[in-house]
């Protein structure tokens, strides 16, 4: 059947080559495996979602940004106003997943060593001395980060490098991190006293900045009838760890159009004042996005196909994607500040020009 399936599939990305322009050495790896994993794949994210849906009400292009940085490999940073449920819902997508979770609430003087762990002098029964490592907080799969700006850059550069390299340095020894490994942050845009801005080396490292925002007249409605009630709802591991593994290789196995990847380096070279166009962005944009937002890009809008139950991105994943991928890694200019012109102005200007 999973034969049947693949060459019907086949045909179908055939029949749409000239419009999509796939490059055909891509499609070859698109194995009967694949098709099956990926229709597997795809019901189970599909509960998955559905399952987050029964806590978290709305927010569902946000939930899917947050999804795909997973599925992707990467962080994500949560950015909303106090009590838009960014802490339930870190906690949510951790249960609903299967990952071991642990959350740390930032403070000026949280130190390093309270997030990767620190060595102690230990003493066995007959008097020997020994350091022992303790591990901390950061020795999980799904990291919170609870208004990760009010923590000092010393602290940040600790969890800096357990998000980049996946490990963590103790007097002078590697510990890795669990696999998978994954940072969710979140940070308060309206409180700014007491905070360290993240330096731009950081904020690279987030796959995704995603905004939450208020919800809408009805949503707002269920959930009041939901959450003040004597019933809670009860969520259920979907996934597990290693599915979660299986799912990343997967992404990165997913064919992708050259006409789409056209489209990426296009937006992301765009944003950049000096290989743009664009008079408005060579005025506005002081600097713009590196190759680590193209990748991105890369691998999120395959995750986003997956989610969706399809084999190959498209264009509208692009569009789709972008603001996510590019609003924490483009600095506008003194003047553009002055003039109230918004990131997202920027970022509209360039999915226009790509769709």
């Amino acid at each position: 059947m999973y034969k049947t399936i693949f060459n019907i599939r086949n045909k179908i990305m055939s029949l749409t080559l000239s419009e999509n322009s796939f490059q055909s050495d891509q499609i070859a790896t698109n194995s009967a495996e694949d098709v099956h994993l990926s229709d597997y794949y795809s019901q189970q994210l599909h509960n998955v979602k559905q399952e987050i849906g029964q806590v978290i009400f709305g927010q569902q292009e946000e939930i899917n940004q947050i999804l795909a940085s997973l599925l992707s490999g990467g962080h994500a940073l949560l950015v909303g106003a106090p009590g838009l449920g960014k802490t339930k819902l870190v906690q949510t997508i951790a249960t609903v997943m299967g990952l071991s979770a642990k959350r740390i609430q930032f403070t000026p003087d949280l130190m390093p060593s309270d997030i990767t762990g620190s060595e102690i002098l230990d003493i066995d029964q007959e008097g020997h001395r020994s350091f022992r490592f303790i591990p901390g907080p950061a020795f999980c799969q799904l990291l919170m980060a609870d208004e990760i700006n009010r923590a000092s850059p010393r602290t940040q550069s600790a969890l800096l490098q357990a998000m980049q390299e996946k490990n963590i340095s103790i007097a002078g020894k590697d510990y890795a991190l669990p696999s998978p490994f994954h940072v969710l942050a979140t940070q308060n845009p309206i409180e700014q006293e007491g905070t360290y801005p993240l330096p731009e080396a950081q904020l690279d490292r987030f796959m995704v900045q995603v905004n939450l925002t208020y919800p809408d007249l009805q949503t707002e409605k269920n959930m009041l009838l939901a959450t003040t009630g004597d019933h809670e709802a009860n969520i259920q591991s979907i996934m597990t760890p290693d599915d979660l593994i299986k799912i990343q290789a997967l992404v990165r196995r997913l064919p992708i159009g050259e006409q789409v990847v056209d489209k990426i380096v296009e937006l992301i070279r765009n944003a950049r004042p000096e290989t743009t166009k664009e008079e408005f962005i060579k005025q506005n944009v002081s600097w713009g996005p590196g190759p680590r937002a193209a990748q991105a890009l890369m691998l999120l809008t395959r995750a986003r196909a997956l989610m969706d139950g399809r084999l190959a991105p498209s264009q509208e994943d692009v569009v789709a994607l972008a603001p996510a991928v590019l609003r924490h890694r483009i600095a506008l200019t003194f003047g553009a500040r002055a003039e109230n012109i918004q990131f997202e102005d920027v970022i509209h200007l360039l999915t226009n020009k790509v769709s």
